[in-house]
């Protein structure tokens, strides 16, 4: 398992194809600065979704190997969850404990057990056509399901366009069959999470580079969209003071008023997911590219 401290400020990859910005911290959410951030492990192809249960071990996917793995902080053991997961992408923890799984394979939401051995389809086609290819999602406190649908063309796929023709907002409430489409004006929604007390969303516009907060209604519908930043994002994530951690060329924070407060370089590619874990949720994870990183951090994941 490697673990390899980093303290370059500027990075390049092999071909020079990018260069990270500087990292900054004006707000002292950081625990030990930059120098405290760490390499897990380099061995997959592609990581996604990281969640994190209870007992703060962190669950993500490796989308190209149609894998999900499970990293606990505590032993630094990491293992191989499930096989066979659906081509996985975004992840999240219902309240029995079971893996809610943005499984593209088919277009499908999936709920997996505890042991990452049974699969229940929670939802395949709606209204009959098969979804453009959920991505991310977030459960509410009452159970319901939100989650993007953005069209991106997948090689296992026969398929060669979308059924459904906007790339949407769904919320699928807890039971119902079918969906509600909670928003269809996004070009390419992509990240995706609630605040705590579930009064708030956030989404990523990843097609039009801003993300926006929305109210939640009783019903689960959205009002009072608010843009938050001129800046996409695969994976979202916030924490307990309420600041929006954006991804993609390393990880970028917000407060909550729009305010860039933090810049974490990640030396790869892109940075598609972050979440907290740990038990006392105070480390960020981050998943970029074949690698999952993490940082020790002073603010810790909303809600816990």
């Amino acid at each position: 398992m490697i673990k390899t401290a980093l303290t370059l400020l500027i990075i390049l990859t092999g071909n020079n194809l990018y260069s990270q910005q500087a990292f900054f911290d004006s707000t002292g959410i950081l625990a030990g600065g930059f120098g405290g951030l760490m390499r897990i492990e380099h061995q997959f192809s592609f990581t996604e979704g990281p969640v994190t249960d209870k007992e703060g071990r962190v669950y993500f996917t490796d989308q190209p190997n149609n894998k999900i793995w499970r990293y606990d902080p505590e032993t630094t053991v990491l293992w191989e969850f499930r096989k066979d997961a659906g081509r996985a992408n975004g992840l999240a923890i219902d309240a029995k404990g079971n893996i809610i799984a943005c499984a593209d394979e088919n277009n499908e939401i999936w709920s997996i057990d505890p042991r990452g051995h049974i699969v229940k389809v929670l939802l395949g086609k709606v209204d009959g056509k098969r979804l453009n290819g959920p991505n991310d999602l977030w459960i509410d406190p009452k159970g319901g399901i939100y989650f993007t649908d953005p069209y991106y063309q997948r090689d296992y796929w026969t398929r060669k366009e979308p059924e459904i023709e906007a790339q949407k907002v769904y919320y699928l409430p807890k039971g119902a069959a079918q969906p509600v489409a909670v928003a269809d004006d996004l070009v390419k929604p992509n990240g995706i999470t609630g605040s705590a007390d579930g009064k708030h969303l956030f989404v990523a516009d990843i097609g039009d580079h801003k993300t926006y907060r929305f109210s939640i209604g009783f019903d689960g519908s959205l009002s009072g969209k608010t843009l938050l930043a001129a800046q996409g994002s695969d994976g979202i994530t916030l924490d307990e003071r309420g600041n929006l951690y954006l991804t993609g060329n390393g990880v970028t924070v917000y407060d909550t008023a729009g305010r860039k407060i933090a810049y974490i370089p990640v030396p790869e590619k892109w940075t598609a997911n972050v979440c907290f874990g740990g038990k006392k949720r105070n480390i960020l994870f981050m998943t970029a590219g074949p690698s999952v990183y993490h940082l020790k951090m002073a603010v810790r994941g909303a809600g816990k």
